[in-house]
């Protein structure tokens, strides 16, 4: 009977799922402990018991791994779409800003500006997704009456407004005596995506 051939491969060491997640848990509490600047691949490592080179093989600068510890993106189930767009958008406006609100992100978001202004490097399309609520936003604006949104209006462009507006909140909150419910800025983005009568 023949021998069975060896390849002489042995099979690699299955990928540890884990690292991922616990990564991303010890950027969130170094970020609101330490702030961003400490935030570094190496405490990161450090802090969740891996090697800095398992972190580099997931993300490629620290800021990726900032990014996504920050903006996980938005819970699919709070921002579903149902049809009714005033009360999807009400819901979306509410859950996007919510995410902006939180320590890590208090503690994140204006680093991460600052850096995304300065660096020639454009982040990976793959990101940008992950982190980016555009999506949802798009789907709820699929899913409504298309007498209630104006197809010559660009989505991308309204999205920029309502992201303009939740950061002025976040960031800015001193700037304006002015303290609108997050409803007002959902009435005006509505109006915006009306068609002309």
């Amino acid at each position: 009977m023949a021998a069975v051939a060896d390849s002489g491969r042995r099979p690699g060491r299955p990928r540890d799922t884990t690292i991922d997640e616990r990564a991303l848990a010890a950027t969130r509490e170094l970020l609101v402990r330490r702030g961003f600047e400490a935030t570094t691949i190496q405490s990161v490592a450090e802090h969740a018991g891996v090697h800095s080179s398992a972190l580099y093989r997931r993300w490629p600068s620290r800021i990726e791994l900032i990014a996504e510890a920050t903006f996980p993106g938005l819970d699919q189930h709070a921002v579903e779409p149902t049809g009714q767009l005033s009360a999807d958008l009400r819901r979306f406006a509410r859950a996007y800003l919510a995410a902006f609100t939180t320590p890590v992100a208090r503690a994140a978001a204006a680093g991460l500006l600052a850096h995304n202004q300065s660096s020639s490097r454009p982040r990976s399309p793959e990101l940008t997704l992950r982190v980016s609520a555009r999506p949802q936003f798009h789907a709820i604006l699929r899913a409504a009456p298309p007498e209630h949104v104006d197809p010559a209006v660009d989505p991308d462009d309204v999205f920029d407004m309502l992201l303009g507006a939740i950061l002025a909140r976040v960031l800015l909150p001193g700037a304006t005596a002015r303290r609108t419910p997050v409803e007002r800025t959902v009435g005006l983005i509505i109006r915006l995506l009306a068609p002309v009568s």
